[in-house]
């Protein structure tokens, strides 16, 4: 098993890139995310890697840092989430952002994926909204969403989403506020703290 690959970039394509170790060219599959952190061509690069194996086939891929690598493992435990779809998402979402969306079940910003659907997105989101803590997000730990309190909380999400907020900024702001202001808070304190949140 594959965990780590360290060599020179020999080519690199919209989706994979080509990492020379010892000159044996290894095919890696990686996120948009991960490929523009790439060197390029005969420069040094190091890909953290999930080795898939399949009866047909031994694909690698790639990550820059654990917190993708981990999100990406979660990510296909889904049933309907493949290597590709997960690479779709951590593409259009990082670590963190993705944290956000699965917490707030924001079902749009997961469907910004290619290959997502509001089903799968409502699937991912379910399924993975009790596992967000427990994946190791490397630095961005700190930054990691915690559930905001019931009632006022919910009830200033749905206002910011109202207000034309989306529904991961919305609950991203007033998962703040309500740390900052404590659960007793109230809900207009919590809209007027989430709408500064949202203004910085």
């Amino acid at each position: 098993m594959i965990a780590m690959l360290a060599g020179i970039v020999d080519q690199a394509a919209a989706d994979s890139v080509v990492v020379d170790v010892n000159g044996v060219g290894y095919l890696v599959f990686a996120s948009s995310r991960t490929l523009v952190r790439v060197p390029s061509r005969g420069e040094a690069v190091r890909l953290l890697i999930e080795t898939h194996v399949r009866e047909d086939h031994i694909h690698l891929y790639g990550f820059a840092d654990e917190a993708e690598r981990g999100w990406f493992r979660l990510l296909t435990t889904v049933q309907g989430v493949g290597a590709k779809l997960a690479l779709a998402l951590l593409s259009v979402l990082p670590p963190e952002a993705l944290a956000t969306a699965i917490m707030a079940q924001d079902k749009a910003a997961l469907a910004r994926a290619d290959g997502v659907g509001q089903k799968l997105a409502q699937r991912i989101a379910n399924e993975l909204k009790d596992k967000v803590g427990g994946i190791a997000l490397g630095p961005a730990a700190t930054s990691a969403p915690v559930a905001a309190p019931p009632g006022a909380a919910a009830d200033a999400v749905s206002a910011l989403i109202n207000l034309g907020y989306s529904r991961s900024d919305a609950y991203s702001a007033v998962n703040q506020a309500a740390q900052r202001l404590g659960a007793e808070a109230r809900i207009d304190a919590l809209i007027r703290a989430g709408l500064q949140e949202l203004a910085r």
